[in-house]
């Protein structure tokens, strides 16, 4: 597969103007008919939500993001020939809690900024915090632990220590590290708010973003060595089987994929002033009940590795009609688990992708080994019953993006795009694709939305090939039972192409993506989807059959 991993900064260059299709504040009208009090922590001034154009807006979100914004938080050019970088000793944060920073730099001293990510008048972030100046140090090497090849810093000191007060509101933070000599990089955090009850909930797929995380030269997709002969298998042989969160990410300036398979979102919802808070998958495995206190999960790009605990959470919500949105392809495809590491619990990630080399398998809860994929034994529970399709495979990286094409023209999400069956969005489709598989689970009132042929010139996959052309579709189903709503793009690309195109155009799909999610999040955001849209079943007409 594809890492997805698009050049971060890159991306934003156009980012100084809205989201296509989304409004702003002067835009907004309340609905009193849909007024209700909320308990959104974006400021001390006690909050009240309405539905708007693109979903439920908060009276704190919208005064949050009014507030003087900075573009300093970006990475700026010209710095030495050194370098920076660190790592968080926590994945996400409460207020009142301590995060330890592990910082590494030639330079003699450095300094910390903090920076909550989201609208602020176009500028991206405001700054919430900085460190005094601190001394810099070169931290030892990470050793490498042969066994499972897991590299992990756990044995650098420690630098600083953020204390995470009431200013830091619930979001999406960069830390950035400045050092003295003009080297610049990133470390990533969640702040949550165990007691929120905000409508949208946002969660950072870290677990995806530390499995490819290749720092030291090893991450659960590739690694170093040698392999025996007649061994080029996939998974390769020198892989990591266990990753620690307890180093910095090596793509990004340390911030990962953030800047393209999560921020484009962030930046929506915060921008149109949506009733919106922050957590990550690791929230979720340690705190699975916080789910229940929202009527929608977020589900970013390209989230695909997922714990058991993690999973049955959302599925037990979306038994009790909490909406599920997939904007990413591959959701729920790989298999992990948490254990300790030197520096605290649910540090290191697992994931064997073979369960025959897992210890826990034959001795374990089976429901915990790891497999190549969920679907794959022992749990042997694939992922297109809960997301509605099943991984297709992936655009060869520097590809063509293709055209996404619209099946279900009469669909509530085309609403006010004016395509029509057979329309097509240019340049949507990209890296990682879905597309429904009748052969496998999946749920019965299945709506196809779109179906969009991707040609196999361009194109990896092993899940079925008709003519040139496999394909990407967009799927939308609701529980039976709880009337929950889910959601799947079936297209890694959705949350990045929300990004402003330099120049615009016909061939940016910014502002037709930008006017789904808003359809996607007003319907989601009134509770369960299927009381006011259930799904109507379409996929047994899909053609060409089976894709």
């Amino acid at each position: 597969m594809a890492a997805g991993v698009a050049g971060g900064l890159v991306l934003l260059l156009a980012t100084v103007v809205g989201c296509g299709g989304s409004n702003n504040t002067t835009k907004r009208s309340t609905h009193p008919a849909h007024t209700r009090a909320s308990s959104s922590s974006h400021g001390a001034a006690p909050a009240r939500t309405f539905l708007g154009p693109n979903g439920v807006e908060s009276t704190s979100v919208i005064a949050e993001n009014r507030r003087p914004g900075t573009t300093a938080w970006e990475i700026s050019g010209g710095g030495g020939s050194g370098h920076i970088e660190g790592f968080a000793d926590k994945n996400y944060a409460t207020v009142g809690e301590n995060v330890g920073l592990y910082v590494s730099t030639t330079a003699p001293s450095f300094r910390v900024t903090a920076y909550r990510m989201g609208w602020y008048q176009g500028a991206g972030a405001r700054q919430i915090w900085s460190s005094s100046v601190e001394t810099g140090r070169l931290q030892p090497p990470c050793p490498l632990t042969a066994a499972t090849n897991t590299v992990s810093c756990d044995n650098w000191a420690l630098s600083l220590t953020v204390p995470i007060t009431a200013a830091f509101i619930s979001g999406d933070y960069l830390l950035k590290l400045i050092a003295s000599s003009g080297e610049q990089a990133y470390v990533p955090l969640t702040i949550w708010d165990p007691s929120s009850h905000a409508t949208y909930l946002v969660m950072a797929r870290s677990f995806t973003e530390q499995g490819w995380n290749a720092y030291g030269g090893y991450s659960f997709y590739q690694g170093q060595g040698p392999c025996p002969p007649g061994s080029n298998t996939y998974p390769v042989c020198n892989r990591a089987r266990v990753v620690s969160f307890d180093r910095p990410y090596s793509e990004g300036n340390g911030a990962s994929d953030f800047l393209s398979n999560e921020y484009p979102i962030v930046r929506f919802a915060e921008e149109n002033g949506l009733d919106v808070t922050y957590c990550t998958d690791l929230t979720v495995q340690e705190n699975p009940t916080t789910l229940l206190q929202h009527r929608v999960l977020l589900s970013l790009g390209h989230d695909e590795a997922w714990s058991y605990a993690e999973r049955e959470a959302a599925q037990t919500a979306l038994g009790k009609g909490v909406n599920m949105v997939f904007f990413g392809a591959a959701s729920v495809l790989r298999h992990v688990r948490l254990q300790a590491s030197p520096l605290g619990p649910d540090r290191e990630e697992v994931d064997y992708r073979d369960s025959a080399e897992d210890p826990l398998n034959g001795k374990g809860d089976p429901m915990e080994v790891t497999g190549n994929t969920w679907s794959s034994p022992p749990s042997s529970w694939p992922e297109s019953g809960f997301v509605g399709q099943i991984y297709a495979g992936y655009l060869e990286p520097g590809t063509p993006t293709a055209p996404f094409v619209v099946w279900d023209a009469s669909a509530w999400i085309f609403k006010g795009t004016g395509l029509q069956d057979g329309s097509s969005v240019p340049n949507l489709i990209a890296s990682d694709i879905d597309h429904i598989d009748p052969s496998q689970q999946i749920p019965q009132d299945l709506q196809v939305l779109g179906h969009s042929p991707v040609p196999l010139s361009d194109t990896y996959t092993n899940q079925g090939k008709w003519g040139q052309y496999t394909y990407s579709d967009m799927t939308y189903y609701t529980d039976p039972a709880s009337k929950g709503g889910v959601f799947d793009s079936g297209n890694n690309n959705w949350i990045n192409a929300l990004t402003p195109c330099p120049g615009g155009g016909a061939q940016c799909p910014a502002g037709p993506v930008a006017r789904m999610t808003g359809n996607l999040l007003w319907l989601f955001g009134q509770g369960p989807a299927g009381v006011i849209m259930p799904s109507v079943a379409n996929w047994q007409a899909v053609t060409p059959a089976g894709s």
